[in-house]
């Protein structure tokens, strides 16, 4: 639903009954479950807070000398599930998002106001997103431990929580991003 459409209750981000998050019936379900879900709606969560906006207004800086934005936050977030689950839990060779030993604050420094950088964002967190909900589905043990950088483990469990964490502050920042774009607050 976009900001300009009625809604029922307009101090809210959505209508609950239009709300993506939800998925129905609170329900006791396992941690895996519980996990996954966090993980989801925190995803859907940064999606609607970037939802509807030029690229000028996803690149808009929040306080100076702070560099964060919401299209920095989606690039941060794209290079955060790439680190984590394809070249650390999957072991994959290839290069990282928006990261150089030169200049480790790509994500935010390169957020620009340009419709090619903000397709090319949105695209390389949505493959990445897509990527790390295979690796989760393939690997049913919560418990499973990783090796990267030689000697660090991680084990799934402590990944999903890792990544809810990631996106629950991250989200945080997108909620007063966002305020500062346009006055949308909320949800």
């Amino acid at each position: 639903m976009s900001p300009s459409q009625a809604q029922t209750f307009p101090d809210m981000w959505v209508d609950p009954q239009d709300d993506p998050r939800d998925h129905g019936q609170i329900e006791v379900v396992d941690e895996r479950t519980n996990l996954r879900e966090y993980l989801r709606v925190y995803r859907i969560t940064l999606r609607m807070k970037t939802d509807g906006l030029t690229p000028e207004q996803l690149a808009t800086r929040s306080v100076p000398p702070s560099t964060m934005s919401l299209l920095g936050l989606v690039r941060h977030l794209a290079k955060v599930e790439r680190d984590w689950f394809r070249l650390r839990a999957a072991g994959e060779d290839g290069p990282r998002l928006y990261w150089s030993e030169a200049d480790p604050d790509q994500a935010f420094g390169g957020a620009v106001a340009d419709e090619s950088v903000v397709a090319e964002a949105f695209a390389d967190w949505e493959r990445e997103i897509a990527f790390a909900e295979a690796f989760v589905e393939e690997h049913p043990d919560l418990g499973e431990v990783y090796t990267y950088r030689d000697s660090d483990t991680i084990s799934l469990r402590e990944l999903l929580l890792h990544m809810v964490e990631e996106y629950a502050r991250h989200c945080g920042h997108a909620d007063l991003l966002r305020e500062c774009v346009d006055g949308r607050t909320g949800q």
